[in-house]
């Protein structure tokens, strides 16, 4: 927009509007236009504001105030601060910009409902300006900088909000506080951190229908702490999003998978009050037992997440998004870019959620992984920002909760712990900016860690250590290796790769990999979108099979001649309730990880089972010879005796290189396994997810109960040893596909020197294993393996 107007409506402005609106206001104007869920609104753009500047004479003492302060003195901000702000509030808008801001608020509910095509008659029309003249509209007042939510910096949280503001003169005094928040202390600080030029950055002001959101939170299109952009990110409340952004509670954590939009992680939370509307104040409430529940039912998250994924398209570039819900329907209120995107970004795959620190010990407490990075220091409790001169440089802040205000401690801090708030935390955000490791969410940091007690922080695992902990060496020593060595190096054990995508196959299959040990189902299925059993129902089983067969291919060309292990679809009943139609043929179940899965499903269901075996036979009639087949969580061995038959009827084991796997992950399959090998099968594979998590009782997917989840517990070692005996002694491959073998060294050491055949990582951790299991065959003097069914 080239004309410099006073006030705009949303639909005026678009996102080349920032000079003029600032960050927030383009992408309101923006979203606006492209008809996506915003409450409407205007603006009082930055010409309003710098002309606000000039009428009352104020350059000429904010130029002398901000020339005279020592930006790293504590004391000297805040008296600037305050001195700046006194001047802004005693001073007085123009009579023709609070006309003007008057005339846009008395027709914004006219123009809301003109502008989204609700037509109004004559006496609607009249009825709406009476009610605005007795029952004014409720807004949201929002401050919106001119250099705020550009791509390389981030004003998050820096100018204030105001909520249910009501009535001509509390919005015009309102306006005011937007334009002194331009100068808060912590405003002032980053402007001079980042050379902004003070009185240059202009501030707009949102007016926009204030949203009583019965739920809120905020959404990343890439996982914000490890720039995976194959995520979403998901963070939701009870009550309005304040609290969110203050970090005063922690939020429920979701993650989705951004092609397949499968829910691939919940961490629910414990709320115990919320902020909500109550008159024209905001009131704080306890929550109640609703507080322990999942703030978002499976179907908000993924109608968030379509949204998400619908804003990220229309920028083309990944976004930090706010929302709302209100009587059940979705409301945008503020998307802008992320800002702390690194050039080379962590792979959730190579330590998700794991620590890449050396584990002699375990952690002494675990949080929401919020920055990467690793810091050591003393621990220094902050419990308001007037304590943040306690914070000298290399000390690790420990809070109740972060906020903007610590902004001049966190960037002396090594690390920074906070007892409350999410990843998604305008807090958390600053800190990811910074590049300073952070931990939030641990419950009762300023309790168990002690002052002035030195701690090792994870900011990529979530995770705090008691001393100074090493970074691991096994990691090291592979790493050493050049890419040259790593694409020639050989080992007796296989190295194998876990896959879902199909669009990775043929990038992968061109690493030093020896075959696919786990071609997960899932993704290829919530790719098709429809329930297996609508196809059947239809009569259009051969959709549904070449669709499966296509996908199926892009692995298997690729990869031939070398193995591809096809594990059978293992959607649990919740997973599968996703899927068009899914809702009419599952039930509900309150434990669906152990619940209508697996083998046992297949004998149930047996025609959907059918039309994946079809679908490998006709790849198997095609000429190709390296698809297998592997059966997940098998309970008994009639399971598998009844499975076999199937697979036998289809024709599929009367192909002399045909190989039939199946998964232990289950105790009484891991115990009870030669039970299971006189049957007959050609390889196993430990799916060491699920196995640890019911051996140890443990929840995996349960924040509350995270810190006992562990694959190296002595117990669940022995079992894994176990397995790999008893299938050498049956003479039968052994393979493990869980996550351990990615995340952790010393568990793929201790499988290769018991004689597993192989070893099924993620793509990031193919060179890095390869070269471990070289080095540890070479210390070993291994020069062939125990005879067994090899692929």
């Amino acid at each position: 927009m080239t004309n410099k107007k006073n006030l705009v409506w949303f639909e005026e402005v678009d996102k080349h509007d920032v000079g003029l609106v600032g960050g927030k206001g383009a992408n309101l104007g923006e979203m606006t236009n492209a008809r996506l869920p915003v409450p409407y609104g205007f603006i009082v753009t930055s010409t309003a504001f710098f002309q606000f500047i000039k009428e009352n004479s104020l350059e000429k003492s904010l130029k002398n105030i901000l020339a005279n302060i020592n930006y790293n003195n504590e004391a000297e901000l805040k008296h600037a601060s305050l001195e700046i702000k006194k001047l802004i509030l005693s001073s007085s808008l123009s009579k023709n910009l609070s006309r003007e801001v008057v005339k846009y608020y008395e027709n914004l509910r006219l123009k809301e409902k003109k502008y989204f095509g609700q037509s109004l008659s004559l006496l609607n029309h009249g009825l709406s300006s009476i009610k605005n003249l007795y029952q004014p509209c409720l807004v949201a007042v929002r401050s919106s900088a001119t250099a705020e939510d550009l791509p390389t910096a981030s004003f998050a949280g820096q100018q204030d909000t105001y909520l249910n503001v009501q009535g001509e003169n509390h919005l015009l005094q309102k306006v005011k506080e937007c334009y002194a928040s331009l100068f808060t202390e912590r405003a002032i600080y980053y402007r001079h951190e980042n050379k902004f030029d003070h009185l240059k950055v202009g501030l707009a002001v949102v007016v926009q229908r204030m949203v009583e959101s019965k739920k809120s939170g905020v959404a990343f299109s890439i996982d914000p702490v490890t720039n995976d952009k194959n995520k979403i990110v998901i963070e939701a409340i009870l009550g309005l999003g304040e609290y969110i952004v203050q970090g005063k509670v922690t939020p429920d954590h979701y993650e989705i998978d951004k092609r397949s939009l499968v829910i691939i992680k919940k961490e629910i939370k414990t709320q115990k009050i919320k902020l909500m509307k109550v008159g024209l104040s905001d009131k704080q409430v306890k929550v109640g037992t609703i507080g322990k529940k999942q703030k978002l039912t499976d179907e908000e998250v993924i109608k968030i997440a379509l949204t998400v994924k619908e804003i990220e398209k229309h920028y083309y570039f990944p976004q930090d998004i706010e929302w709302a819900i209100e009587k059940n329907r979705l409301y945008i209120t503020q998307s802008r870019p992320i800002t702390t995107i690194k050039n080379s970004p962590i792979s959730n795959n190579q330590f998700p959620n794991k620590s890449p620190i050396s584990n002699n010990q375990f952690p002494i407490l675990i949080g929401s992984p919020a920055s990467p990075g690793v810091g050591v220091g003393p621990v220094k409790h902050i419990f308001s920002p007037k304590e943040i001169d306690k914070i000298k440089p290399g000390d690790v802040m420990v809070a109740p909760q972060t906020n903007p205000d610590y902004v001049p401690a966190m960037k002396k801090a090594a690390a920074i712990v906070t007892e409350k708030g999410g990843r998604t935390s305008h807090a958390a955000i600053v800190s990811r900016e910074l590049g300073i490791p952070a931990v939030v969410g641990a419950d009762r940091a300023t309790k168990i860690l002690k002052q002035d007690m030195i701690v090792t922080v994870n900011g990529e695992a979530g995770e705090i250590y008691k001393g100074k902990v090493i970074v691991n060496k096994p990691a090291k020593l592979v790493n050493s290796l050049t890419s040259k060595q790593k694409k020639q190096l050989k080992t007796l054990t296989k190295i194998y790769v876990n896959l879902a995508q199909p669009e990775e196959a043929t990038k992968v299959a061109k690493m030093n990999v020896d075959g696919v040990g786990l071609l997960r189902a899932e993704f290829i299925i919530a790719d098709i979108g429809v329930h297996p059993k609508e196809f059947i129902k239809n009569k259009k089983e051969s959709v549904f099979i070449n669709r499966l067969e296509r996908e199926l291919l892009k692995f298997v060309g690729p990869f031939s001649p070398r193995p591809v292990v096809y594990r059978a679809t293992d959607f649990k009943t919740n997973e599968y309730r996703s899927l068009k139609g899914g809702s009419y043929y599952e039930p509900k179940e309150e434990n669906p990880m152990l619940g209508y899965r697996g083998c046992y499903r297949y004998l149930n269901d047996t025609p959907v089972f059918q039309m994946e075996l079809e679908a490998i036979k006709k790849i198997w009639q095609k000429g190709y010879r390296n698809l297998h087949l592997m059966i997940p969580f098998v309970r008994l061995p009639w399971e598998l005796m009844k499975i076999k038959t199937i697979i036998e009827n289809s024709g599929l084991l009367s192909y002399p290189d045909f190989k039939l796997w199946m998964m232990v992950e289950v105790p009484s399959a891991a115990l009870n396994l030669e039970e299971f090998l006189k049957i007959g099968v050609n390889g196993v594979s430990i799916g060491t997810n699920d196995l640890t998590m019911m051996i140890l009782g443990v929840d995996r997917d349960s924040q509350e109960v995270a810190s006992l989840y562990d694959e190296r517990t002595p117990v669940v070692l022995t079992v894994l040893e176990y397995i790999v005996k008893i299938c050498q002694k049956f003479g039968v491959t052994c393979s493990i596909c869980g996550q351990a073998a990615s995340d952790y060294p010393e568990v793929a050491e201790r499988l290769v020197k018991a004689g597993i055949t192989s070893l099924s990582v993620n793509p990031d951790a193919i060179d890095r294993t390869r070269g471990l299991v070289y080095h540890i065959e070479k210390n070993l003097n291994l020069k062939s393996k125990p005879k067994s069914t090899t692929l």
